[in-house]
């Protein structure tokens, strides 16, 4: 039988949402593994909407559900009606949607919160023994998720390593083609775009990460 991803997502577009290209690259693989997703959003408001050209803030409110819509041409459910005992693992993409909408990390930094919808369903996979895969900046919330000591990586930005390790989270430094996995937490982790410059750079991290998880099914 087919491997079940649930994956969620934080809107449409690096800067306010989902990062788009680790989104596709990520289901690619999940299909390319022999598995099968189903994505998911919280229905709320953004925290802003940014203006992709300019990368200023635009006066208008979007919808969290709504927005990832478009990348997965409306194949998507709210979160609220994600159930673990459908799924065997959980990933999650990038994009800053992932430090603003399903947490504050890019606001409130260490004194972040996750969404509470999505850190349920999270919670809920952990406590499950069900592997989680979290790209980009989505680590960030990896210590709320999993608790202290968890390994995990976003690359090499000594800002942000300090701020996950002050939560406490241990971070090792990988490279934009490698992927941290935590066995013990069945976690898996991979810097994409906080290192990528490319879409070709970024995509054999995000398969090594979705091979990984759906390893993990079976460990």
């Amino acid at each position: 039988m087919k491997k079940q991803v649930a994956v969620v997502l934080s809107g449409a577009g690096v800067f306010d949402g989902s990062e788009i290209f680790e989104t596709v690259l990520t289901l690619l693989a999940i299909e390319e593994q022999g598995a099968q997703y189903q994505t998911f959003a919280p229905d709320i408001q953004q925290h802003h909407v940014i203006n992709h050209i300019t990368g200023e803030e635009m006066p208008e409110t979007r919808n969290v559900l709504v927005e990832a819509a478009r990348i997965v041409r409306g194949e998507i459910k709210n979160i609220t009606e994600a159930q673990v005992s459908d799924f065997d693992a959980l990933i999650v993409p990038g994009g800053f949607g992932a430090a603003k909408n399903l947490s504050d990390f890019a606001i409130k930094g260490t004194d972040m919160a996750v969404q509470p919808e999505f850190l349920a369903l999270a919670q809920g996979f952990h406590q499950a023994g069900k592997p989680i895969g979290l790209m980009c900046i989505a680590p960030a919330m990896a210590a709320d998720i999993i608790g202290k000591g968890v390994e995990l990586t976003i690359g090499n930005d000594k800002d942000t390593v300090a701020a996950l390790e002050a939560m406490g989270a241990k971070h090792t430094e990988c490279d934009v083609y490698e992927a941290c996995i935590d066995e013990k937490n069945r976690l898996v982790t991979t810097p994409a775009y906080m290192l990528a410059t490319s879409v070709s750079e970024a995509a054999p991290g995000i398969e090594l990460l979705v091979r990984s998880v759906i390893e993990l099914c079976d460990a």
